[in-house]
């Protein structure tokens, strides 16, 4: 990933479509007295309808899109998520739901290794809100494994009951968050305005409900400090643990405890976009043809999953769940398999283990509710949920 200053232009249709969606936030911004918070900025265009980033049809993920997902790195990825799903999956009437399937290659992935050792689910549920990608996704599923197609469910809102494990994968960095700076004591809520024709970021008094939030934080820098918040965790868990009558949920994403959050050297906070594969801090830049995300506060995410009635069962990096998961075993099967394909696995496998690459950046916390704490040895000799 190429971290650049200024993105290249789009094509011609491609500006036309970002047009569409400046126009509706515009109109957002009269419609609430000149500007409206970034939050909601954030909101439109990810997921407004038909114009957001995510809701959209173009790519955005693989090599021909904007960001690639561990996933799209290696079947070894899916493989050892799979194997954390055996032990639930043994339950009676225990499926699979995936929050945010993006091209469908986790889902496919993860499903022939359950086949391969007979604990396929009946139901493997995916909720997506791109039309776009649920096409994509029953696509490669045809492509890859279409006798397993009729496992295969796609929703439009949470079950109502659900037994099982459920998934999601790089999905919390793509919440809206609030963006605040703090300064002179002073707490500021970024909003978006629109002046001299185009999108504009400034800097208005935080209402006193989301100041008091940021106060909490206990942020103390004596210089211009700016971060983001999540205030979308407690309703999104609630609705999760609302649906989950038995069974755990894996999140997968990269981010921090609160203490490396709100750490008084990360000042500028941690929200960035992607496009085609190049990195820049300019949210307000081509709307609905960039993501935008920041990274996860997994100490809240924590403390609205319990707020919710789910027990955080571990919390730990990328490299040692997958560790822990059999990913050395998958590794030399697939070696075996593929022999000529030697540099291309080790490569694969450094990029989603080593410190510096996806290994310690992401990280995996899975929350449980109606199960038994189990961990197996080594998951106990590297769980941080002490971190939290």
């Amino acid at each position: 990933m190429k971290f650049i200053s200024k993105l290249p232009i789009p094509p011609t249709n491609a500006l036309e479509h970002s047009h569409k969606l400046v126009s509706k936030i515009q109109k957002a911004i009269q419609q609430n007295n000149g500007s409206i918070s970034f939050r909601r900025y954030m909101d439109m265009a990810l997921y407004e309808k038909n114009l957001g980033y995510y809701v959209a049809g173009s790519r955005k993920i693989g090599k021909s899109g904007d960001f690639t997902t561990a996933p799209e790195i290696s079947p070894l990825f899916s493989q050892c998520l799979a194997n954390r799903c055996l032990e639930i999956l043994q339950e009676k009437q225990s499926n699979i739901l995936e929050l945010g399937a993006g091209s469908g290659i986790m889902a496919v992935e993860l499903m022939l290794e359950l086949e391969r050792e007979l604990c396929l689910p009946e139901h493997y549920f995916i909720l997506d809100l791109s039309p776009d990608l649920k096409q994509r996704q029953k696509e490669t599923i045809e492509q890859l494994a279409p006798h397993l197609l009729h496992h295969f469910i796609w929703l439009d809102k949470l079950p109502e009951s659900f037994k099982g494990v459920i998934l999601a994968n790089e999905v919390l960095d793509a919440m809206p968050i609030e963006l605040f700076t703090i300064h002179n004591s002073n707490i500021y809520q970024h909003q978006v305005a629109w002046k001299e024709d185009q999108l504009v970021e400034q800097l208005n008094p935080a209402p006193e409900q989301l100041s008091r939030l940021i106060a909490n934080l206990n942020i103390n820098s004596s210089s211009p400090y700016t971060s983001e918040i999540n205030l979308n965790l407690d309703g999104w868990f609630k609705s999760i643990s609302e649906a989950l009558s038995q069974g755990i949920l894996i999140l997968i994403d990269y981010g921090y405890t609160a203490k490396e959050y709100y750490h008084i050297d990360r000042n500028k906070g941690t929200l960035i976009c992607h496009y085609q594969h190049r990195v820049t801090e300019f949210p307000l830049l081509y709307p609905g043809l960039q993501d935008i995300t920041a990274s996860v506060n997994f100490t809240a995410v924590a403390e609205s999953a319990d707020k919710a009635d789910l027990q955080v069962v571990t919390y730990t990096t990328q490299a040692a769940f997958l560790a822990s998961n059999n990913l050395e075993k998958f590794f030399i099967r697939r070696l075996e398999e593929l022999p000529e394909d030697q540099y291309k696995l080790a490569q694969e496998v450094r990029t989603l283990s080593l410190p510096s690459e996806m290994g310690e950046r992401f990280k995996v916390i899975i929350l449980g509710k109606g199960v038994n704490e189990k961990l197996d040895p080594v998951s106990a000799q590297v769980d941080q949920r002490y971190k939290l």
